[in-house]
């Protein structure tokens, strides 16, 4: 069942973060996942929630997107997220109509 990682980026150093959105892509599709939507603003519709960069990667699973986070592939890639902005990150179970 499909895996979805939300992401939501507060970019601290634009010009070092630009490395990092040309590394991870790499390792996301090494472990068969793909954008949905890569850094986009987003628009409120209702709360308080004033959220900054939004991405969001489908994974086949949860157990393949959380293989991804902990990888070798990843972990330059993530180090450098993590020195160039800060944020948060969560995976969701995706939802089967037919099940």
């Amino acid at each position: 069942m499909p895996a979805y990682v939300i992401a939501h980026i507060d970019v601290k150093d634009p010009v070092k973060y630009e490395d990092y959105k040309k590394m991870s892509p790499v390792s996301i599709k090494n472990f068969g996942g793909r954008f949905i939507v890569g850094g986009a603003q987003a628009e409120v519709l209702e709360g308080t929630w004033r959220p900054k960069r939004l991405v969001l990667l489908e994974f086949p699973s949860v157990e393949v997107a959380k293989q991804w986070w902990a990888s070798e592939d990843y972990a330059d890639a993530k180090a450098l997220r993590q020195a160039t902005s800060t944020g948060d990150m969560i995976v969701l179970q995706g939802f089967d109509p037919g099940a």
